[in-house]
């Protein structure tokens, strides 16, 4: 368009030079007249320039502050529920008790001993320690059942890296990779813990033991006479 007008106005100045015998005035005044409108005309192209790129900058604005829609976000509070109440079967010592430390301190009292219910106290301590053994196997089976609903997760946050379209949408998508780097790290902790409960019951119940024995000892040594079925027992070898 702008080289169109440049011809015309080039057309006409070399008209405008040419010598006029006749009407020359009347000539003049034509040819200021287009090239007013020719100056119009270039200045309306410019605005109309403007106006484009105005336009394409307001769209690319628009863009770049667009939400993606939806958003993915994992189930991470209805996740920890259900690790924290896996853990709880049986005699565990699970860490999600709300007693846990009432419940350790019933199970394995310390230093001392009564005889006469030494094997049910056994009893009581091994399947304590199993059953916090099985809750941890049950949180990691759990999360390995859970890793299937993230993979799907994971995959959606990479069609939506891929698909993009502007920052916001970008940013969008970091966020959200962003909570679920978070809530495998707040699982991850779930079963620290869970190990952590059986590794300490497993300890517990040794140590329990030993003192057990420890209190038994002392107390054949050093306890006073015994009296059944008629005799009358000593303490130690006598």
């Amino acid at each position: 368009m702008r080289k169109h007008v440049i011809a015309l106005l080039v057309l006409f100045a070399v008209s405008a030079d040419a010598p006029q015998k006749a009407e020359a005035g009347a000539f003049a005044t034509e040819v200021t007249q287009i090239l007013n409108h020719a100056q119009l005309v270039l200045a309306y192209i410019r605005q109309g320039l403007q106006l484009e790129t105005e336009i394409a900058m307001l769209a690319n604005m628009l863009r770049n502050t667009k939400n993606l829609s939806p958003q993915t976000f994992g189930q991470i509070q209805a996740d920890i529920n259900a690790l924290g109440q896996i853990v709880q079967g049986g005699q565990a010592l699970a860490y999600s008790l709300g007693n846990l430390d009432q419940l350790f301190r019933s199970t394995y009292p310390g230093y001392g001993t009564n005889p006469t219910v030494y094997y049910m106290n056994y009893q009581k301590w091994s399947q304590t320690t199993l059953d916090t053994t099985l809750g941890a196997l049950r949180a990691a089976g759990l999360q390995s059942q859970q890793m299937q609903s993230e993979q799907t997760v994971i995959k959606s946050l990479e069609s939506m890296s891929q698909t993009a379209d502007g920052q916001m949408q970008a940013l969008n998508v970091l966020g959200q990779i962003s909570d679920q780097q978070v809530q495998q790290l707040m699982k991850l902790r779930e079963l620290m813990m869970a190990d952590m409960s059986s590794k300490q019951a497993y300890q517990a119940a040794i140590i329990q033991q030993q003192a057990a024995n420890e209190a038994a000892a002392q107390w054949f040594f050093t306890g006073g006479p015994v009296t059944s079925d008629g005799k009358t027992y000593l303490p130690g070898l006598q």
